[in-house]
Protein backbone atom coordinates (compact mmCIF):
# COMPACT_ATOMS: atom_id res chain seq x y z
CA UNK A 1 0.00 0.00 0.00
CA UNK A 2 1.21 3.67 -1.11
CA UNK A 3 0.88 6.47 1.02
CA UNK A 4 -0.04 9.54 -0.35
CA UNK A 5 2.96 12.31 0.79
CA UNK A 6 -0.20 15.14 0.71
CA UNK A 7 -2.51 12.97 2.97
CA UNK A 8 0.43 12.05 5.20
CA UNK A 9 1.80 16.07 5.73
CA UNK A 10 -2.07 17.10 5.74
CA UNK A 11 -2.97 14.86 8.56
CA UNK A 12 -0.83 16.18 11.36
CA UNK A 13 -1.83 20.00 10.67
CA UNK A 14 -5.36 18.13 10.74
CA UNK A 15 -4.99 15.96 13.58
CA UNK A 16 -3.51 18.82 15.96
CA UNK A 17 -6.72 21.50 14.64
CA UNK A 18 -9.45 18.57 15.31
CA UNK A 19 -7.47 17.94 18.77
CA UNK A 20 -7.61 21.24 19.62
CA UNK A 21 -11.07 22.01 18.17
CA UNK A 22 -12.35 18.91 20.20
CA UNK A 23 -11.35 20.96 23.78
CA UNK A 24 -12.69 23.59 22.55
CA UNK A 25 -16.12 21.98 21.80
CA UNK A 26 -15.65 20.46 25.17
CA UNK A 27 -15.00 23.37 27.44
CA UNK A 28 -17.36 25.14 26.26
CA UNK A 29 -20.05 22.28 26.03
CA UNK A 30 -21.67 23.46 29.51
CA UNK A 31 -23.44 26.56 28.84
CA UNK A 32 -23.55 26.31 24.64
CA UNK A 33 -23.87 23.19 22.03
CA UNK A 34 -20.99 20.86 22.92
CA UNK A 35 -20.18 19.18 25.86
CA UNK A 36 -17.93 15.52 26.37
CA UNK A 37 -19.99 13.43 23.69
CA UNK A 38 -19.36 16.23 20.27
CA UNK A 39 -15.46 16.74 21.78
CA UNK A 40 -14.33 12.96 21.78
CA UNK A 41 -15.99 12.50 18.49
CA UNK A 42 -14.05 15.38 17.12
CA UNK A 43 -11.03 14.07 19.13
CA UNK A 44 -11.27 10.85 17.63
CA UNK A 45 -11.72 11.81 13.82
CA UNK A 46 -8.57 13.21 14.09
CA UNK A 47 -6.94 10.11 15.20
CA UNK A 48 -9.15 8.25 12.80
CA UNK A 49 -7.28 10.26 10.11
CA UNK A 50 -4.30 9.65 11.45
CA UNK A 51 -4.48 6.00 11.10
CA UNK A 52 -6.17 6.18 7.44
CA UNK A 53 -2.74 8.18 6.89
CA UNK A 54 -0.37 6.11 8.83
CA UNK A 55 -1.60 2.57 10.10
CA UNK A 56 -3.36 1.51 12.91
CA UNK A 57 -0.24 0.28 14.79
CA UNK A 58 1.61 4.38 14.15
CA UNK A 59 -1.98 5.20 15.53
CA UNK A 60 -1.38 3.28 19.13
CA UNK A 61 2.14 3.82 19.13
CA UNK A 62 1.47 7.58 18.95
CA UNK A 63 -1.53 7.64 21.28
CA UNK A 64 0.35 5.68 24.16
CA UNK A 65 -2.32 4.39 25.82
CA UNK A 66 -4.69 1.89 24.49
CA UNK A 67 -8.22 2.85 23.39
CA UNK A 68 -9.83 0.78 25.66
CA UNK A 69 -7.96 2.16 28.53
CA UNK A 70 -8.83 5.47 27.70
CA UNK A 71 -12.56 4.69 27.93
CA UNK A 72 -12.70 3.06 31.24
CA UNK A 73 -10.71 6.01 32.68
CA UNK A 74 -13.31 8.14 31.33
CA UNK A 75 -15.97 5.87 32.66
CA UNK A 76 -14.18 6.31 36.10
CA UNK A 77 -14.19 9.93 35.95
CA UNK A 78 -17.68 10.40 34.88
CA UNK A 79 -18.69 8.05 37.64
CA UNK A 80 -16.57 9.63 40.04
CA UNK A 81 -18.04 12.86 39.16
CA UNK A 82 -21.97 11.62 39.82
CA UNK A 83 -21.02 10.04 43.05
CA UNK A 84 -19.42 13.00 44.86
CA UNK A 85 -22.86 14.60 44.95
CA UNK A 86 -23.45 11.96 47.61
CA UNK A 87 -21.07 13.07 50.09
CA UNK A 88 -22.67 16.11 50.12
CA UNK A 89 -25.77 14.77 51.41
CA UNK A 90 -26.96 15.52 47.41
CA UNK A 91 -28.82 13.03 44.91
CA UNK A 92 -26.88 10.79 42.47
CA UNK A 93 -25.15 13.31 39.55
CA UNK A 94 -26.17 16.26 41.64
CA UNK A 95 -23.62 19.26 40.46
CA UNK A 96 -21.42 20.64 43.00
CA UNK A 97 -19.35 24.03 42.34
CA UNK A 98 -15.78 25.13 43.85
CA UNK A 99 -14.53 28.18 43.51
CA UNK A 100 -10.95 28.47 43.29
CA UNK A 101 -9.23 30.87 43.45
CA UNK A 102 -11.48 33.75 45.35
CA UNK A 103 -10.16 36.35 47.15
CA UNK A 104 -11.35 36.30 51.06
CA UNK A 105 -10.83 40.17 51.18
CA UNK A 106 -13.49 40.77 48.39
CA UNK A 107 -16.93 39.07 49.47
CA UNK A 108 -17.94 39.51 45.33
CA UNK A 109 -14.98 37.71 43.93
CA UNK A 110 -15.78 34.06 43.87
CA UNK A 111 -13.38 33.00 41.79
CA UNK A 112 -12.92 30.23 39.27
CA UNK A 113 -16.20 28.37 39.19
CA UNK A 114 -15.21 24.71 38.37
CA UNK A 115 -18.13 21.95 38.71
CA UNK A 116 -18.14 18.69 38.70
CA UNK A 117 -20.12 18.53 35.60
CA UNK A 118 -16.81 19.71 33.98
CA UNK A 119 -15.77 16.37 35.37
CA UNK A 120 -18.69 14.50 33.70
CA UNK A 121 -18.05 15.83 30.51
CA UNK A 122 -14.06 15.26 30.26
CA UNK A 123 -15.19 11.62 31.60
CA UNK A 124 -17.62 11.45 28.52
CA UNK A 125 -15.51 12.84 26.32
CA UNK A 126 -12.18 10.08 27.20
CA UNK A 127 -15.39 6.86 26.96
CA UNK A 128 -16.24 8.37 23.37
CA UNK A 129 -12.67 8.91 22.29
CA UNK A 130 -11.49 5.86 23.07
CA UNK A 131 -14.98 3.81 22.33
CA UNK A 132 -14.42 5.38 18.96
CA UNK A 133 -10.87 4.56 18.25
CA UNK A 134 -11.26 1.22 19.79
CA UNK A 135 -13.99 0.69 16.80
CA UNK A 136 -12.15 2.37 13.92
CA UNK A 137 -8.99 0.83 14.93
CA UNK A 138 -9.80 -3.03 15.06
CA UNK A 139 -11.95 -2.71 12.35
CA UNK A 140 -8.54 -1.35 10.02
CA UNK A 141 -6.36 -3.79 11.44
CA UNK A 142 -9.24 -6.10 9.64
CA UNK A 143 -8.43 -4.36 6.19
Amino acid sequence: MSKSIILVAATRLLTALLLLFSIYMLLRGHNLPGGGFIGGLIGATGFVLYAIAHGPESTLRTLRYQPQDIAMVGLGIALAAGVYAVFFGEAFFTGQWWFAGADPADPDDKGLPISSVLFFDIGVYLVVFGSILTLVLALEEEV
